[in-house]
């Protein structure tokens, strides 16, 4: 299960996402960041997460891709971040 929360601090908006990322989860936190005005200003804190999915892991691959910030990332998923990156 995914918990999201969002803040705004002045032009930054953070995501603090708690539980598990499922593949499920993806449309539903694509259409939160679309409703968002800037993209360039959202962060994504994930102290939280203790589980993610492939689908999950591309997803937030292409949310750096797009400038999003994610923090507090696990170790075991920036690996796999960076694996998805360096495929085709």
């Amino acid at each position: 299960m995914l918990k999201i929360q969002r803040a705004a601090t002045g032009a930054v908006v953070l995501f603090t996402l708690s539980g598990r990322i499922q593949g499920a989860d993806v449309a539903e936190l694509q259409r939160l960041f679309d409703l968002e005005a800037n993209k360039q200003h959202l962060t994504l804190d994930l102290h939280e997460v203790k589980l993610v999915d492939r689908e999950a892991v591309r997803f937030l691959a292409r949310c750096e891709a797009d400038g999003i910030t994610l923090v507090h990332c696990r170790a075991y998923i920036r690996a796999w971040i960076e694996r998805e990156k360096g495929q085709p």
